[in-house]
């Protein structure tokens, strides 16, 4: 069945960030749980895998709102990447009722920061962005009017 998910990389806390995801969505850590990078058979035209490297997360997925895959990476430059958040990355969550709308919102956005306040739009729905604290930036997006 086709799907859509958001892939996340992060520099080496991946754990930490999808750990805290978990707080605010719950659920469980998709099939074997967290892959970890000492997990990977070892290419032998690469230079061995640094000991710091081998505990982090190859891979993980948390599914949300119960149709969307989150899932994550670490991405360390001591395997040759280079990460930059920018100002075009958002995640678009529309749940289904406003009172989910402001638990997410608030979970996502403590310890981050507030772009707009969740807020009715002039198309209608109910509103709000923000930034967590790994620096993924959220929108929300809830049809539910008020009652």
């Amino acid at each position: 069945m086709a799907s859509v998910s958001t892939y996340l990389n992060f520099s080496r806390n991946t754990e930490e960030a999808f750990n805290f995801y978990k707080s605010v969505f719950g659920g469980e850590f998709f099939g074997e749980g967290i892959s970890r990078m000492g997990s990977v058979p070892q290419d032998p035209s690469h230079p061995p895998m640094a000991e710091e490297d081998k505990n982090l997360v190859m891979h993980v997925e948390l599914r949300i709102l119960n149709s969307h895959s989150l899932m994550g990476t670490d991405a360390p430059e001591s395997m040759g990447f280079k990460l930059n958040f920018g100002n075009n990355q958002y995640i678009n969550l529309q749940p289904d009722t406003r009172e989910e709308t402001k638990q997410l919102f608030n979970g996502l956005s403590a310890g981050g920061k507030v772009e707009m306040e969740l807020q009715d739009m002039f198309w209608g729905d109910y509103f709000g962005s923000c930034t967590d604290k790994f620096g993924v930036r959220w929108m929300f997006n809830c049809g539910e009017k008020k009652a």
